[in-house]
């Protein structure tokens, strides 16, 4: 496993739950059932005393040992320190309409898992879908290009996806798809690894690009914003916006994006990941441009669905601007230097990395 061995749920309290590392993604949820999730917080209901676990083998927040799971992702210990391994990056952009109106920028994403669900690449993708609420995520395992269409868009308060993964695995003799942030993706390649059953595993893995979420709190925030006009939609505008978009039945309203940030998971703030670093595809916003996609084709499997998608014309591409892509790498390796610096002060020594790349990254060198 890429955890430490022989470490179970009392490691886990201590050393994630206790030290406000949770980032709820859900990966230990439906492992063990003396393990729950309350109102966006995991907890431990009862000690199982087993000394070792897949609830700390799974966790995101736990051991992460960079290169040897990029020589076994990808073969080779990544050459690019601001984003990881990566064949390719580009702007794309859905060429459905409805994908796009669905959509929070260009519609990749829905486009990929659909177009994987459709073709056989996947049996079944775990993805957030909002309840009617249109603030609060839910894990859906979808099958059907309408369910994946209900789950498009933007999710800004946590989602526990991973707790529906296993489930999906476990009632699915097939391939599961996901869509997850960061830390989800971590936490799949982990349970990926420890797959013995072939007939039954992970299949296309897509990352999006995340900077933070906010925990369940926030939803009385922007409950209270709204009034008592239903919210159609939320988004958060690349720099230099600095505000909360809340689209309600009648208007449109901007909260302070200080204002919302308060209600930002602890764990967030040294996440080390910004780009999905771990995923077959990462998929973002284009600073300054709504109609496309960030697209960082990162594994042989992601590379043959893209290329597939897009001969089938499901897909557009573009070459992104040479001063777009700096900035994405100057952004990543920005966050992973105050990452380094923050754990360093807090004492949180579960990132792997060598000692060479840490002090590229100290020194702001991109590769």
């Amino acid at each position: 496993m890429l955890g430490s061995a022989e470490k179970g749920p009392k490691d886990l309290q201590k050393e994630v739950l206790s030290a406000g590392l949770c980032s709820a993604c859900g990966a230990c949820v439906n492992l063990c059932p003396y393990i729950e999730m309350v109102e966006g917080t995991i907890i431990i209901v009862e000690d199982c005393n087993l000394r070792s676990g897949r609830c700390y083998d799974f966790c995101p927040k736990t051991c992460l040992d960079l290169p040897t799971l990029d020589k076994r992702l990808f073969g080779i210990h990544r050459s690019n320190l601001a984003i990881g391994s990566n064949i390719a990056v580009v702007k794309a952009r859905a060429t459905d309409g409805e994908i796009r109106s669905a959509a929070q920028y260009g519609g990749v994403v829905s486009t990929l898992v659909t177009f994987a669900l459709e073709n056989g690449q996947i049996d079944s993708a775990v993805l957030a879908a909002l309840s009617p609420d249109k603030i609060t995520p839910e894990p859906v395992s979808v099958r059907k290009r309408s369910e994946v269409l209900r789950c498009a868009g933007s999710k800004y308060i946590v989602c526990p996806t991973l707790s529906k993964v296993i489930e999906a695995m476990d009632e699915t003799k097939g391939k599961t798809g996901l869509v997850g942030t960061p830390c989800q993706v971590a936490a799949v390649r982990k349970i990926q690894e420890a797959s013995q059953d072939e007939s039954n595993e992970v299949g296309l893995v897509l990352g999006l690009f995340c900077t933070w979420a906010l925990s369940p709190r926030a939803y009385d925030y922007l409950k209270e914003t709204a009034g008592s006009k239903s919210i159609i939609k939320l988004d958060i505008p690349p720099p230099p916006a600095n505000v909360l978009i809340i689209e309600t039945e009648e208007k449109r309203l901007e909260a302070p994006l200080e204002d919302v940030k308060r209600f930002i998971m602890p764990t967030c703030n040294i996440c080390f990941d910004m780009t999905s670093e771990f995923a077959d595809i990462s998929v973002g916003a284009v600073e300054g441009d709504e109609e496309w996609d960030t697209v960082i084709i990162r594994t042989h499997l992601g590379e043959e669905v893209f290329r597939q998608a897009v001969e089938a014309g499901l897909i557009e591409t573009a070459v992104l601007e040479k001063e777009k892509l700096h900035h994405l790498y100057e952004a990543s390796l920005s966050r992973k230097k105050r990452v380094l610096l923050e754990m360093e002060s807090k004492k949180i020594s579960n990132i792997v990395l060598p000692a060479e790349d840490r002090v590229k990254i100290l020194s702001n060198q991109e590769a």
